[in-house]
């Protein structure tokens, strides 16, 4: 059987090979004078090239990559185990009977799982071929240096248990010609990885990315706008008190539980009413992450959408909220950073509460 785990969808504008070919062909006419020399002619991508090229040679040389081998005799770092299944079906929210006990078998679409190599990557040599880096090196070397994973693939050939030994093999079995999308211009590479559990046929797994030359985007006219809050019956009141520069948080009148973002009943005793407390604005961070891609300018102090932090603030009152921290650099916020609240005017239609790191923390 077959299953198709995840997939990006997204809208390729030039798809098929017969308008590339005639978008190629009229380039070519365009690109002669008058007495049918060659002149050169600027690219799509603003790039000075000849006519005659039609940019296929490049996929010419990719195209000998294909049936050449991406790993040999690949081994997974672990065997077939429970921890692992149990974290995976946990992540997943899966709580099927069949990968639990004495007689557990692996869920099929971990069938990846077991042949990747971690952060330190595989180590014992059967990591990713000469051949594979080579091919790479071309697709970064025409300027095709992004990469995005599109969809995989997996066909199961037998279940797995725990114990089991995985090994495999990978071969770079397709790439495509040139495409356009949506991001950008690039090709599609297809990799096929035979897994082998105990030396018996497990599985296939068919790995599609996107390595691309992004398109380019005008900057737009007016600055960029943070997205609008969601405002409902239930959350109003708290939008309306950070109008008036106060952060108020809802109290349950049965057993005086604080809840924050607000919610139509306590979720500690089901109570259905409620009164609010105001909160001092003094927090910290406990939590955060930095935002690297993609990037939104309006969350940027630069405007140019790089890197931003994004903190779940613990206020003195003990509940939490998530918010942006400034006056400080991205890189700067850590774990327990004292912090006050501010509220900041993102737009003349949005205001928002956020928080200032306090000097000395």
């Amino acid at each position: 059987m077959s299953a198709r785990e995840y997939e990006v969808d997204y809208e390729v504008e030039i798809e098929y090979e017969s308008q590339q070919r005639d978008a190629r062909e009229h380039e070519v006419r365009d690109a002669r004078d008058d007495e049918g020399r060659e002149r050169e002619v600027p690219a799509h991508d603003g790039q000075v090239r000849q006519a005659h090229d039609d940019r296929d040679q490049l996929y010419e040389r990719l195209a000998a990559y294909e049936g050449r081998a991406a790993a040999t005799g690949g081994r997974g770092k672990d065997p077939v185990n429970e921890p692992m299944i149990r974290h995976w079906c946990e992540a997943m929210g899966d709580t099927s009977a069949a990968y639990r006990g004495p007689d557990a078998v692996a869920p099929p679409t971990m069938l990846q799982a077991w042949t990747m190599g971690g952060l330190s990557g595989h180590t014992d040599g059967t990591g990713r071929s000469a051949a594979y880096d080579e091919m790479f090196a071309l697709l970064d070397g025409g300027g095709y240096t992004s990469v995005v994973a599109t969809d995989c693939e997996q066909e199961y050939a037998s279940p797995l248990r725990p114990g089991d030994r995985i090994t495999f093999d990978t071969v770079i079995e397709s790439v495509s010609r040139r495409k356009t999308t949506k991001l950008g211009t690039g090709y599609f590479v297809t990799t096929r990885t035979d897994v082998r559990a105990d030396g018996e046929p497990a599985g296939t797994h068919r790995f599609r990315i996107l390595k691309y030359r992004p398109a380019q985007r005008e900057k737009p006219v007016d600055p960029p706008l943070r997205p609008r809050p969601v405002i409902n019956r239930d959350n109003a009141g708290f939008w309306a008190s950070v109008a008036d520069h106060r952060l108020l948080i809802q109290r349950c009148t049965d057993c005086a539980t604080l809840r924050l973002p607000w919610l139509p009943g306590c979720n500690a005793c089901g109570g259905a009413e409620w009164d609010t407390v105001e909160a001092d604005g003094r927090g910290t961070v406990f939590s955060h992450v930095v935002m690297h891609h993609p990037p939104f300018p309006a969350f940027s102090p630069s405007g140019e959408g790089g890197p931003y932090a994004v903190a779940l603030i613990e206020l003195a009152e003990g509940v939490r909220i998530v918010s942006n921290v400034i006056g400080v650099p991205y890189d700067k916020v850590r774990v327990g950073m004292p912090v006050h609240l501010e509220f900041l005017v993102t737009d003349p239609d949005l205001e928002l509460p956020v928080f200032r790191a306090s000097e000395g923390g």
